[in-house]
């Protein structure tokens, strides 16, 4: 991929995220954006199977191909955050940690059930689904991990600047965010095994990349919602 189609592919994706901050405005709830959240979490952990390459011009990254969808967990958590709170987006990382936690349960029920003797995709289907405990354990720890930590950031950020530069918050709390979920995550899946510092780098380059592409993303999220800065979070009850 080169670097003009991640940033259209960023752009696309990141575009999704405008539908739930229209839910928002006409139900005040931010049930959809946790709904996009859950997705774009279990995808994102299903196309890490498969190892892309990111041809940028000026170097040559390989990155797991849920990188793009991944990356805007980040900017949904931020939408969640500014709107509803960090309470709420703290619910709403446990909520999708769970979802995980149950995908990969049925991914691993549905391994060991006998394949029909006709069906001839018994190899394939278990080289894709049959997830590496070790790069399983170490996605939920960098999950569980960086976006609590981006949720905190973001929330003190917005109380530091009374509602103000939310750019500053949304950049400065998911940047970092990014880096260290990446250096978690590779810590843990890859030690002893490949080179780290190769597949950090190119991980928190193509994440930054795609966190700097969602900052007008982020002001045109909270335009939807009808919401400002200025305002109290929204409590649910």
């Amino acid at each position: 991929m080169t670097l003009f189609l991640l940033i259209i592919w960023a752009i696309a994706v990141s575009a999704i995220t405008l539908s739930g901050s229209w839910y928002v405005r006409k139900y005040q709830k931010p049930d959809l954006l946790i709904a996009l959240y859950i997705t774009f979490v279990i995808v994102a952990q299903v196309l890490a199977v498969k190892i892309s390459e990111f041809n940028l011009g000026f170097k040559t990254f390989y990155v797991p191909s849920g990188v793009i969808v991944f990356s805007i967990t980040y900017l949904l958590t931020d939408i969640v955050n500014e709107k509803f709170g960090q309470k709420e987006t703290h619910k709403m990382i446990f909520i999708a940690f769970i979802s995980q936690v149950a995908m990969v349960a049925f991914f691993w029920i549905g391994n060991r059930m006998t394949p029909a003797p006709f069906w001839n995709f018994q190899q394939p289907w278990s080289d894709i689904f049959n997830l590496v405990p070790r790069i399983t354990i170490a996605s939920w720890v960098a999950f569980l991990i960086s976006e609590n930590f981006d949720a905190i950031v973001y929330a003190w950020f917005k109380k530091l600047t009374k509602g103000k530069y939310l750019w500053m918050r949304n950049s400065l709390s998911s940047l970092p965010s990014l880096f260290l979920d990446s250096v978690i995550f590779i810590l843990i899946a890859f030690w002893g095994i490949e080179s780290v510092m190769p597949l950090i780098i190119g991980q928190v380059v193509i994440k930054w990349i795609i966190g700097l592409i969602d900052v007008p993303f982020m002001y045109a999220n909270r335009k939807i919602m009808g919401y400002n800065g200025n305002q109290q979070p929204t409590n649910l009850k």
